[in-house]
């Protein structure tokens, strides 16, 4: 049996109890991994701390709170993706070789980033960015800070992959991929580490440091990983003073 098989003969509460399974072993795992890793890093002088100020009071208790019910939703929002393949509305590919995945989660990671950026710079406008804001008391972020925020804004952000779905028969794995690595790389933003100082801003290296900046001044730098949509939307952020054009 495939996984993709596996994965459509579950019932409806076994997609969900997968799912919270999922979620919550993903959100332990980044953020008890990334801490663990700048500790080591730190210890050896590779690398930087990007704000050395205290955490305030209460935040973390906080971004595991407001964690909790983002994994929650993540975790009962399967039911979604598995509905529509119930439905026929989307397939599975279920022989997808080896370089075809690869393909596939190329293309949904730059997805993620272009729907990132766009659900983004909508959370910073005047209709959501109250709702946003709860996420940004994190001024001096934390691994612990990726999930941290409002259910709205898990909803926006956790429906990455079903556009996608809907309009190319994916490998299961392929979607699969895009929560683990989302929070591997959201992990990395919200790490609050330089992991190379020495490369420019706009590299791929330099995504932590641009969401720093990003909670510093929160009126730019509103991609995920990659660069590309910030310099293509004029919104990079490169110092805490403001966004300036690029060219």
């Amino acid at each position: 049996m495939t996984a993709a098989q596996a994965f459509t003969g579950l019932g409806a509460w076994q997609v969900m109890a997968w799912g919270l399974a999922f979620f919550g072993a993903l959100y332990l795992a980044g953020g008890w991994g990334m801490s663990a890793l700048t500790r080591w890093l730190q210890r050896r002088g590779i690398g930087r701390t990007l704000d050395t100020r205290p955490l305030r009071p209460g935040q973390l208790r906080q971004e595991w709170r407001q964690s909790l019910q983002s994994v929650l939703i993540f975790g009962f929002g399967m039911i979604v993706p598995w509905g529509l393949v119930q439905l026929g509305w989307a397939r599975l590919a279920p022989d997808a070789g080896g370089w075809r995945i690869a393909a596939e989660i190329v293309a949904l990671m730059l997805w993620n980033d272009v729907h990132f950026w766009i659900n983004h710079r909508l959370l910073h406008t005047r209709l959501l960015g109250r709702l946003h804001g709860d996420h940004h008391r994190s001024v001096v972020t934390t691994p612990w800070s990726t999930y941290s925020f409002h259910p709205v804004e898990a909803l926006m952000l956790g429906n990455v992959i079903l556009l996608p779905m809907v309009v190319h028969d994916f490998s299961f794995w392929s979607l699969a991929s895009v929560p683990v690595l989302s929070l591997l790389l959201n992990a990395i933003g919200h790490s609050n580490y330089d992991f190379f100082p020495r490369v420019s801003d706009t590299h791929a290296l330099a995504a932590s440091r641009r969401h720093h900046l990003h909670h510093a001044r929160p009126n730019g730098n509103y991609g995920f990983a990659l660069a590309f949509m910030d310099q293509l939307m004029r919104t990079r952020v490169t110092r805490p003073g403001g966004a300036r054009p690029t060219h």
